[in-house]
């Protein structure tokens, strides 16, 4: 099979498309033929290997372990091992997978995958699994968004931030989306009642009003942040991993300044550590079902031009979501 692979770490460069063999799967696993894969910020990472910190947790230290790119799936089941009771050839699917999305077949464990929906493309569901289940656990349980309460959205255009507005709406909220002149209109059209353009307003432009935060661009500090929101707001962090250098990316200041900081005030400000779990997925996939939910997609690539799409996410102006197209 064809598939985007790579053997070191590095830029968009050192991405090859090669024939390897098909991935084996075993008796929890479900083979997938790839009609599509979403291109979100951890394919860069895994990619570049930075922050350094993500080669000491297992990825690989000296090159990816794992040498096909790409997680999020959206496909058909082309076979099924032994033990798996929820799925059966010719069921579409999407999730994530463990031996990488950029081929023609992909791996992925029976847990990780839900039925697709019926009413998106492949492509539309394959951007889904990642950035809608961390979106849908940085509302629901991050920042535990209740009806009627004020929602900022910052970074409102982008992957998750797409996904956060239109759930946190769905959750009954009244949501502020942060994005630049060019995307305000994109999300308004995802439910924002309001929009601050960044370009020209700071985020604490409205003073401290906001119940929760959802902060997925990780470029402003903790004190402005902590400015937009009332007494006893929460703020949730969401990626950012480039704020804090090569070494340890974001993850100091989600795991350790945050936290701190919330041992001294009345807010609480904590990293979101997302989980990829096939019931949340589901709780998404029924969001989508209902329309509450609609992937929105920037920017469809081949998988020959799969380098080319990590390279325009990498740009940061993609507003919502790259896909890749096998």
């Amino acid at each position: 099979m064809k598939a985007i692979v790579q053997d070191v770490y590095g830029s968009a460069d050192v991405l090859e498309l090669r024939d390897i063999d098909r991935p084996s799967i075993g008796d929890a696993e479900v083979l997938v033929q790839v009609c599509a894969a979403g291109v979100d910020p951890g394919v860069w990472h895994l990619m570049t290997g930075e922050p350094y910190l993500l080669r000491a947790m297992g990825f690989g230290l000296r090159k990816p372990k794992v040498a096909v790119r790409g997680r999020d799936v959206a496909g058909v089941v082309e076979a099924v091992g032994a033990r798996v009771t929820r799925f059966r050839p010719g069921d579409e699917v999407y999730g994530t997978c463990e031996s990488g999305s950029f081929a023609e077949y992909a791996a992925a464990r029976e847990e990780r995958l839900a039925s697709k929906p019926a009413n998106v493309s492949f492509e539309q569901a394959a951007v889904v699994p990642i950035s809608g289940v961390t979106a849908l656990q940085g509302v629901r349980d991050g920042g535990r968004v209740q009806p009627g309460q004020q929602v900022m959205v910052i970074g409102a255009a982008g992957g998750v931030g797409s996904f956060a507005v239109q759930i946190s709406k769905a959750f009954g909220a009244r949501v502020t989306g942060v994005c630049s002149t060019s995307k305000a209109d994109l999300v308004r059209s995802l439910g924002a009642d309001d929009v601050i353009d960044y370009t020209h307003d700071e985020i604490d432009c409205n003073g401290g009003r906001y119940d929760v935060v959802i902060d997925t661009a990780g470029n402003r500090p903790l004190s402005l942040l902590r400015r937009a929101m009332t007494p006893h707001g929460t703020l949730v962090l969401v990626g950012g991993e480039h704020s804090g250098g090569r070494v340890l990316g974001g993850f100091d200041r989600q795991l350790l300044r945050a936290p701190m900081v919330s041992m001294f005030v009345g807010q609480q400000l904590h990293g979101l550590g997302a989980k990829e779990r096939a019931e949340d997925l589901e709780a998404v996939t029924r969001l989508i079902e209902s329309r509450a939910v609609t992937p929105v997609i920037d920017r469809t690539y081949a998988l020959v031009d799969a380098p080319d799409a990590i390279r325009y996410l990498a740009g940061g102006h993609a507003a919502g979501k790259v896909v890749v197209t096998v």
